[in-house]
């Protein structure tokens, strides 16, 4: 499993998603004690400010495994059942039957069957999951709207089921994790972010990493390009955005450090009980929000690469950014990867997503920073 660092080969491997196509995009790969950080292209497209390796970034749903992590130390605790019915704690947001069939666990690994809420909250995605009767003009229309969690978790919940709870595969659904940071308030007493702050960020000794107040990135950071499969041409910059309409279960602001920092810590129990650890890599399978079936477990999901272990991690995107981190299983190997375009596929005329060479060139840098 003795993969070195190779900084020409990482260079490059960045080069050429910037030529591919990204506007800009930065990087950290550790190898044991082995740091290497780069970046290539522009932090904006009309000044040509360039991007650097320590700009903070909207993270997305890698904020669900900080939420995860939060929810298994009350585990841990004794505080919260991992298999007791969503219910019992908040019978008001899940009533009924239903409350009682749903599990934390289900809702940590997206097999509740709650459906996404995000179609109902912006009327112009209604038509997801099909991508060509959707469009981008209520991204703008939410700008600097302040949604109640509550209501949005209502809208998931009065949505059609995707899935029956505890099924042999789930559904990603935000729905689920803004449930579980009404339960974190529920339990303790305080807001989900003071709380995941306190107890996750601040105990893995995150420095650039917390929640947003407010619409704007604080600190160094990129615009964010989005380019909703060409109905937006130009791409079009949202990184000053009311993050409301996903709270903690993905509005974390990061850098690629310390992203590689928290899962290191994480995977060598460092954040949860060994026990805790072992529920969160207990995986079913799940079809992610692209349609694409995967392995997920409490808040995190595995990579397998040929002869080189499980790496374990998680992906987000918010409107305009990106963002990937992965660690092997034992910790040393680490990969946080930070794009500022999204959604850069054009759509065939059935509405599926054409291949695109920027796909081709992130996938050549993963297995760069992750094998060598």
């Amino acid at each position: 499993m003795k993969n070195p660092l190779d900084p020409a080969m990482l260079s490059a491997a960045l080069e050429s998603v910037h030529r591919a196509g990204i506007p800009g995009l930065f990087a950290e790969v550790c190898d044991g004690d082995q740091v290497w950080r780069g970046a290539a292209g522009v932090a904006d497209v009309g000044t040509g400010r360039p991007v650097t390796a320590g700009m903070r970034h909207r993270v997305g749903s890698i904020t669900k495994p900080f939420t995860a992590a939060a929810v298994l130390q009350l585990v841990d605790s004794g505080q919260v059942g991992l298999d007791t019915s969503i219910g019992r704690y908040l019978p008001e947001l899940v009533p009924g039957e239903r409350g009682d069939a749903i599990t934390v666990r289900m809702l940590l690994n997206h097999t509740s069957g709650l459906a996404e809420y995000l179609p109902y909250a912006y009327p112009s995605l209604k038509g997801f999951p099909a991508l060509g009767d959707t469009g981008p003009q209520s991204l703008d229309d939410h700008r600097f709207t302040r949604f109640d969690p509550v209501d949005l978790i209502g809208m998931g919940v009065a949505a059609p089921a995707v899935g029956t709870p505890g099924g042999p595969s789930g559904v990603y659904s935000n729905t689920n994790y803004l449930l579980l940071v009404q339960l974190l308030e529920e339990v303790t007493g305080t807001t989900a972010e003071r709380y995941i702050t306190r107890n996750v960020i601040e105990r893995a000794g995150l420095q650039n990493t917390g929640f947003p107040a407010g619409p704007y990135v604080e600190g160094p950071h990129s615009r964010l390009y989005e380019a909703w499969f060409g109905m937006i041409d130009p791409p079009r910059d949202y990184s000053v955005y009311d993050m409301s309409w996903v709270g903690p279960a993905a509005s974390l602001i990061s850098t690629v450090a310390d992203l590689n920092r928290f899962f290191g810590m994480l995977l060598t129990g460092a954040i949860v009980s060994p026990s805790a650890l072992a529920e969160m890599q207990r995986t079913v399978p799940i079809i992610s929000q692209e349609g694409r079936k995967i392995d997920y477990g409490l808040g995190l999901h595995p990579m397998e690469g040929p002869g080189q272990g499980t790496f374990w991690g998680h992906g987000g995107t918010v409107w305009g950014g990106g963002a990937l981190a992965m660690t092997r299983a034992d910790g040393k190997r680490r990969m946080a990867v930070a794009v500022n375009m999204q959604r850069w596929n054009r759509l065939d005329s059935s509405g599926r997503p054409q291949p695109h060479p920027i796909d081709h060139a992130l996938a050549a840098l993963f297995r760069v920073a992750l094998y060598g």
